[in-house]
């Protein structure tokens, strides 16, 4: 089951990423503000380990991330998110995988790839704005889970039911972490309502 955020001023900001007439830099502003919220819900995800501190009164137990943060957005809208996931994870590796949608099969066609060392002792957060069809996201699972990691979690701004249900039945051991989902997809494979296509409103392309 993907853990959906709540709050008020959440959905403000995915109202703004909605509304069409919202210019690219607003845009932009609100989708790393929307990272952030995801981001930190995604923490709670990440395994931890105690450790003993001095405080400037006493020594104690705290809590850190216990072994390696792998951020990898999905090339090229993933990026929109890299940034808020850096400022949560500022200690976090970062790979990259490219992927681009075929517009006639939905399907996703690779064309690059650059990951750092990933072993069992790394959490890798694939970050992917839009889970539509969920082709993308597995394609980057399928780069991802024979690397063996930890643990693994898709970080996503929207989704549609119909991504969620295919990356839970092809990978039920990964996370889902998502802003909102939306009501369906349409013929054409984009969620609706939706946002439209988060690279080309992030970048200012068409």
């Amino acid at each position: 089951m993907a853990t959906v955020l709540a709050g008020t001023a959440l959905l403000n900001d995915i109202t703004l990423v909605r509304t069409s007439s919202t210019p690219m830099a607003i845009f932009r502003a609100a989708v790393r503000r929307i990272g952030l919220h995801i981001a930190a819900e995604t923490t709670k995800y990440l395994p931890g380990r105690d450790v003993t501190i001095s405080t400037p009164l006493e020594s104690t137990t705290a809590t850190v991330i216990d072994g390696h943060v792998v951020l990898v957005p999905v090339l090229r809208a993933g990026l929109g998110l890299l940034d808020a996931f850096l400022d949560i994870l500022p200690d976090a590796s970062v790979g990259y995988v490219g992927l681009k949608r075929n517009e006639e099969t939905l399907e996703p066609q690779a064309y690059y790839q650059n990951l750092p060392p990933i072993d069992a002792t790394t959490t890798v957060i694939i970050l992917d704005p839009m889970l539509a069809t969920g082709g993308s996201m597995k394609a980057a699972l399928s780069v991802i889970t024979p690397l063996q990691p930890k643990k693994i979690l898709a970080a996503s701004l929207i989704a549609a039911p119909e991504g969620v249900s295919a990356v839970e039945s092809a990978y039920p051991g990964v996370s889902i972490v998502v802003g909102t989902v939306d009501r369906c997809l349409n013929d054409h494979g984009y969620i609706v309502p939706g946002l439209g296509d988060a690279g080309d409103r992030l970048f200012g392309t068409t």
